[in-house]
């Protein structure tokens, strides 16, 4: 998704020539002017073949339509105040009519946490889809959980989206997911404004955040606002580009009262506002040239300058405020129609399977043909809920449309758009948004077409489980139910896997963590009535070789009839650290060895080798096995001869490759008051973990460590008696690293005891 250097009233004036739209980029040559350029042709061929029928007002309306258009996430840390933020836009947008809080204390509960777990843990454990109107423009809002377990849900809304909103805790600053979800829209390649919320707590300080956010997120970022007084002072914003002070008034602030900029607060605000403006001038080469010749800047020069920077992500404007006691959210809403892309300024690239992938960009614009992808699923009322961000064409009630991962033609038996877990049917929609359709049976990351192209979206990035847990019904009664809900559930997150332990016959499922596996049994309890008995968990660990081992094995046999007959040589070695994949297989034989014909089936039978491996029976990584030579025989070679050749050949140099356990590793962020510091840091050091930051923040530390994943079971309750309940903890996956020599002889002695007790 590369990001056009123009603004909207460049892009969409309603009735200018569509072919104007190119001028802007003549003399542009970076990559994303390109990418653009290549949209805006696509958009003109498609706007001519609306005119040549003469829809000339049809071409104006969704042009304006399209302008008026925002797609964005809200995206933090845990408890930064996402779905509070999210509570009060629906609020002042008149989508709701009463503000909840998120604990659901009142028995109502946030808008977005539709779930009773959400609701009762305060946290957001599914994103929610849901759209409002603002000054005339329709924004689509995802809302995102802020949990590292649930990271596969923000994943799919960035994947989606055209712009986000990161927020910060003014008192907390930027924290370890905040660095998780910024990473997220870098890959998405999203442009983002940043909200500093809880400005009314004690210890607020936005302008450390700031520094925080320059230093540790690599923002290129200044304040476009000023608070007027901090903590229990709060009362309002200066807003640096109109310099005009906003208080907020009425019973829950819905009423914007403008003033003059205090007088104590000119040279501080005029300081400021050079800030921003010495920051934007830095990228973008219009503002900077005022700037240099010390010309007066305008409001609407500024602003525009601030938008251009923004839609080509070399900016990030930074708001600020407090959700929850309703200050600062009209002026952000006011931002994200400023300064975040419509669906036209933003490059979506798809790829041709008719032209072996050739990549293709859209043209955005309702009139192409369909293309939609399906970025999430859930299990409503009514059967599979499909959510779909349609990048091209529209779609209508009845259509047919074709998924070109199955080739399967389907009708569109009901089109809604949500608004959390509620929905409104429509009869069509068009390029830019996002709706959801009924009885449509595909996967996460499928493409929707009406047929007349073969275009893909590119996928998401989806993590490996980190964590395993074996779960079986109590009741021999509820197996259906029990596997109904495993199924929904691995179609909906592509981050819970399950699988059977061929040792034990154990149900195992696989996710991101503790909680991530907890929710999910409790899911499985309150929506499918099924008690489930939950084994110990259980770490992915994987195993690994350090060095080269020969390998020549002849597998025969003879039992009457036609026999086997299949030898292999070769080695086998550790791949370069840097190498792409887990798993390589080379094929170095000259010559006619072995029938070329038979050489698929010596790569599946290593690949099933290293499926398990002879220490602990986990999964062999970064290995590449290179075959020299064989032989066959002309009656009795098979390919069952040559797999069953390879199995018993990779177990028999094994051993000889100095095999290695890896573990999960964990990079773990600690927060606590710093009286407890000698009993954390000494937990920490027994749980073998590893202090790589430590920082001081007003009266609490916060150390960030690296600690095996096998360390920190039950972690949560022992931090909480370590220091009276205050502190606090967030935890993600780093990479697998080997394990000592002593952790490996107990992980092995432990397998063989399990092997031989079965």
């Amino acid at each position: 998704m590369a990001m056009a250097r123009r603004s909207a009233s460049h892009l969409l004036s309603s009735f200018r020539p569509f072919s104007l739209l190119l001028q802007p980029l003549a003399d542009a040559p970076s990559p994303a002017a390109a990418a653009a350029a290549a949209s805006a042709r696509r958009a003109m061929s498609s706007a001519s073949a609306l005119r040549a029928r003469g829809d000339d007002k049809e071409l104006a309306r969704w042009r304006e339509s399209m302008d008026r258009m925002r797609n964005i996430g809200i995206s933090a840390h845990i408890d930064s105040g996402k779905t509070t933020l999210t509570e009060r836009v629906l609020y002042y947008t008149g989508r709701i009519h009463e503000i909840h809080e998120v604990r659901g204390r009142d028995g109502v509960g946030a808008k977005m946490d539709s779930m009773d777990l959400e609701r009762e843990k305060g946290i957001t454990i599914q994103s929610a889809a849901t759209y409002c109107t603002w000054n005339g423009y329709q924004i689509n809002i995802i809302d995102t959980p802020g949990h590292v377990d649930f990271t596969v849900e923000v994943e799919r809304a960035l994947r989606v989206l055209d712009g986000a909103i990161l927020v910060l805790c003014s008192v907390g600053g930027v924290q370890s997911q905040s660095i998780t979800v910024d990473r997220q829209m870098k890959r998405y390649e999203i442009p983002r404004v940043a909200f500093i919320n809880k400005l009314d707590r004690m210890g607020a300080d936005p302008w450390k955040v700031l520094n925080q956010a320059r230093a540790k997120l690599r923002h290129q970022s200044a304040a476009v606002q000023v608070p007027i007084g901090l903590e229990e002072e709060f009362e309002g914003l200066v807003d640096l580009v109109e310099l005009k002070a906003l208080k907020f008034e009425g019973g829950s602030g819905q009423e914007v009262v403008t003033s003059d900029v205090p007088s104590n607060m000119q040279d501080f605000v005029m300081d400021k506002r050079r800030e921003l403006i010495e920051v934007v001038s830095e990228v973008d080469d219009q503002l900077a040239e005022a700037f240099l010749n010390d010309e007066p800047i305008t409001a609407n020069e500024l602003k525009a300058a601030i938008r251009r920077a923004t839609v080509a992500r070399k900016f990030i404007p930074v708001y600020m405020g407090s959700a929850f006691k309703n200050k600062g959210v009209q002026p952000l809403l006011n931002g994200v129609l400023d300064y975040l892309p419509c669906p036209l300024e933003v490059e979506n690239i798809a790829l041709d399977q008719n032209k072996s992938e050739e990549k293709v960009s859209l043209s955005g614009t309702p009139a192409g043909p369909l293309v939609a992808l399906a970025f999430k699923l859930e299990e409503g009322r009514f059967g599979q809920l499909t959510y779909l961000r349609i990048y091209e064409g529209v779609i209508r009630k009845g259509d047919f449309i074709q998924n070109v991962n199955t080739g399967k033609k389907i009708k569109v038996p009901r089109l809604v758009r949500m608004h959390s877990n509620e929905m409104e049917d429509i009869q069509e929609a068009h390029a830019g948004q996002i709706v959801a359709v009924f009885g449509v049976d595909c996967s996460s990351g499928d493409t929707f077409t009406d047929g007349s192209v073969k275009y893909t979206m590119t996928s998401m990035h989806v993590a490996e489980p980190v964590m395993s847990l074996a779960v079986n019904p109590i009741s021999k009664d509820s197996g259906g139910q029990f596997s109904k809900a495993l199924n929904r559930f691995q179609r909906e997150d592509p981050t819970f896997r399950v699988g059977l332990d061929p040792e034990s016959g154990q149900t195992i499922i696989s996710g991101m963590g503790e909680l991530h596996l907890d929710i999910y049994v409790e899911r499985i309890r309150r929506e499918y009535k099924v008690d489930a008995k939950v084994g110990k968990p259980r770490v992915n660990f994987r195993e690994s070789i350090t060095q080269r081992a020969e390998f020549d094995y002849l597998h025969k046999k003879q039992s009457g009839g036609q026999g086997q007959y299949g030898r292999v040589c070769g080695y086998i070695e550790p791949l370069p650290s840097d190498a792409e994949g887990k798993f390589e297989f080379d094929n170095m034989i000259i010559g006619q060895a072995i029938p070329s014909n038979f050489i698929p089936a010596i790569e599946k039978g290593f690949k099933e080798a290293c499926n398990s491996g002879s220490l602990i029976g986990h999964p062999v990584e970064n290995i590449r096995i290179t075959l020299t030579d064989g032989a066959s025989h002309q009656v009795d070679s098979s390919e069952l001869a040559f797999k069953l050749a390879a199995i018993y050949a990779f177990r028999q140099c094994y051993t000889a490759a100095k095999p290695v356990i890896l573990e999960p590793v964990m990079k773990v962020e600690l927060k606590f008051p710093t009286e407890f510091q000698g009993t954390v840091t000494g937990d920490i050091n027994k749980r073998k973990g590893i202090i790589v930051g430590n920082d001081q923040e007003g009266d609490d530390t916060v150390v960030v460590c690296h600690v095996p994943l096998n360390n920190m079971f039950g972690y949560s309750t022992a931090l909480r008696s370590m220091t009276q309940g205050k502190g606090e903890f967030t935890m993600e996956y780093m990479e697998h690293n080997t394990v000592s020599q002593d952790v490996q002889m107990q992980l092995v002695n432990a397998h063989k005891a399990t092997k031989s007790t079965d």
